[in-house]
């Protein structure tokens, strides 16, 4: 008899959110009956559908907060009761012997307590360190603050209640084993490489250069702590006619800080060669990838990104593309000598990266053959599957 699993997820819905779509349809094709409760945003306006075998319910997203901790809390209030509700249906109509919590947020441990009561197997998928993530965006350093020691006592609760862990990064399964008190052997690291097969009939795009030379993409969903608006103020201050005649910039994705940026981008006056997307479909942003001759991540250094394995520079790998970075710890593992590493906070110096690489074809060349190299070697989600199978196997026959 299949097992049946059931996966939730807030911070995204499916399928947009590749790594929980990824884990879904390998779990399905690996014999497991799959089903995802998730919010509805992004145009994925159904209540409930069947996409490659996975059934999918959706609720509505009542509120999106940005910033307020009282917008939060509604927000994951009504998420938490919607979600509670949805399960419950599941469990009735199809019935599930595995829940897959996904974070952020950690909002969810109460309701795996109750069904672990009832015998179900609780795997916590950790993509993100809510409580640095909270520091980054509120630009605190203070870990003495209710809110950063309430989101530490969420997590702590989360591990507590999960009888495994799938993370993303050796830096998060640090984190597991010394605030999570898990055992090394309970933890899966799964990375989220994408499944490059996925896309398909991506080509070049002359046009995508606006009658440039270059094309330089950032890709990502913008958020206020991901530094691309300081990006833009600096790329302002640089004043490079290099940039404004040879260069087109383009920001693809979408995200609740895009609008400003698109705002400021105009007050800038950058608009010429800064151009901002929107959220475009998987064959677009590859042909945008496939076309670039460089690629960047803003992400600043702190406790947040520093251990975060930012998916973007995974992607940028895996259509062949030389990065610029600033110096953060996984950052660094995932690209190696495809990236050119900035000190931290330096964008001058991010800048001159950008621009003397752009004068180096065959240095360019070099690390971008280099990152795809290991792309394809290691970090691509074929690699990954061997251990989401093996977590899955650790619940399933206990």
């Amino acid at each position: 008899m299949k097992k049946r699993v059931l996966i939730i997820v807030q911070n995204l819905p499916v399928p947009f959110d590749r790594r929980v779509w990824m884990e879904a349809t390998t779990l399905q094709k690996n014999g497991y009956e799959v089903t995802v409760v998730c919010p509805q945003k992004y145009n994925q306006v159904k209540s409930y559908e069947v996409i490659e075998n996975i059934n999918i319910y959706r609720y509505p997203l009542l509120i999106e907060a940005n910033m307020s901790p009282l917008a939060f809390l509604l927000e994951f209030t009504s998420c938490f009761l919607f979600t509670s509700f949805l399960s419950f249906k599941v469990l009735l109509s199809k019935g599930f012997d595995i829940i897959h919590i996904c974070n952020p947020p950690e909002t969810y441990f109460p309701l795996a307590f109750i069904y672990k009561l009832f015998g179900k197997k609780i795997i916590f998928d950790h993509h993100d360190l809510s409580p640095e993530m909270f520091l980054a965006k509120q630009k605190e350093t203070d870990k003495n603050s209710f809110y950063f020691k309430l989101l530490l006592w969420m997590e702590k609760l989360t591990f507590r209640v999960s009888d495994i862990v799938i993370t993303t990064n050796e830096s998060h399964k640090k984190v597991a084993i010394e605030r999570g008190k898990k055992k090394a052997e309970d933890i899966f690291i799964v990375r989220s490489g994408p499944d490059i097969d996925r896309f398909k009939g991506y080509e070049y795009k002359e046009e995508f250069k606006r009658g440039k030379i270059y094309l330089v993409c950032y890709l990502g969903e913008m958020c206020e702590q991901d530094g691309v608006g300081t990006f833009l103020f600096e790329l302002k201050k640089y004043n490079s006619k290099f940039f404004q005649h040879n260069v087109q910039f383009v920001f693809i994705g979408k995200g609740p800080e895009q609008p400003n940026l698109v705002v400021k981008n105009k007050e800038f006056g950058l608009q010429e060669y800064v151009y901002f997307t929107g959220r475009v479909s998987d064959l677009e942003l590859a042909n945008y990838l496939y076309t670039a001759d460089l690629c960047f991540d803003t992400s600043p250094y702190n406790s947040w990104t520093d251990r975060s394995t930012m998916n973007k520079i995974i992607e940028y790998m895996a259509f062949e593309n030389a990065i610029v970075s600033f110096d953060l710890t996984e950052s660094k593992f995932s690209a190696r000598e495809a990236a050119r590493y900035v000190e931290r906070g330096n964008y001058y110096k991010f800048l001159k990266s950008i621009e003397e690489l752009l004068h180096d074809e065959a240095k360019r060349k070099q690390m971008a053959k280099t990152g795809n190299r290991r792309f394809k070697r290691e970090l691509q989600w074929s690699n990954s599957i061997p251990n989401l199978i093996a977590a899955y196997k650790s619940v399933s026959d206990n």
